[in-house]
């Protein structure tokens, strides 16, 4: 891990022009289960949709990966998680991958853009972060415009890259550099 960023650590605390960033709460569960079990939600990420609240409350609870983080964000005025920012390191020096999911309630209104950015400001500036990136289904138009909004370039297709609940699916990887980041709220 490159400096400052260490998953073992609690996170620091971030705000944004209306959202609240923290750690995960055991209620954060119920908050994002009905997401995490509606299958069109689930559609693009490489687990099925979860079958329990239990399931929901350990998948949250307890990353699979370590060297994963992820901030649960609220509105300022709630304590309620409306969806999640995730960076995980990749390699030494400073190339950091992020990932993000957004309640569906909650689409349409430029939260998942704000919650990214404010990672993002935070991964540049105070991480020294040189590069993040992103990995997303080509058929996901939602997350790709979503990178695409904030500066990510298109850099590459892999092909058959995961085995996924609907099938065997290629990849796109979106990357970001330090210098190519406007701040951008």
């Amino acid at each position: 891990m490159t400096e400052g960023a260490d998953a073992t650590q609690p996170l620091p605390s971030l705000e944004s022009e209306r959202l609240r960033f923290r750690g995960f709460r055991p209620k954060d569960a119920e908050a994002l289960y009905p997401t995490l079990a509606d299958p069109e939600a689930m559609r693009w990420w490489s687990r099925p949709p979860l079958e329990s609240l239990e399931a929901a409350r350990a998948y949250l609870a307890k990353p699979s990966d370590p060297a994963w983080r992820a901030w649960y964000f609220t509105l300022k005025d709630s304590d309620t998680a409306l969806g999640w920012v995730s960076t995980g390191e990749k390699r030494q020096g400073g190339v950091t991958e992020i990932g993000y999911l957004l309640a569906r309630e909650h689409h349409g209104r430029g939260y998942a853009r704000e919650a990214v950015a404010r990672v993002i400001d935070y991964l540049f500036a105070v991480e020294g972060k040189r590069r993040v990136f992103a990995d997303t289904d080509p058929d996901n138009r939602g997350s790709r415009k979503l990178l695409e909004s904030l500066g990510f370039r298109l850099e590459g297709l892999l092909r058959h890259e995961w085995e996924t609940h609907i099938g065997v699916r290629d990849t796109t990887l979106y990357g970001l550099l330090k210098a190519e980041w406007k701040v951008e709220r």
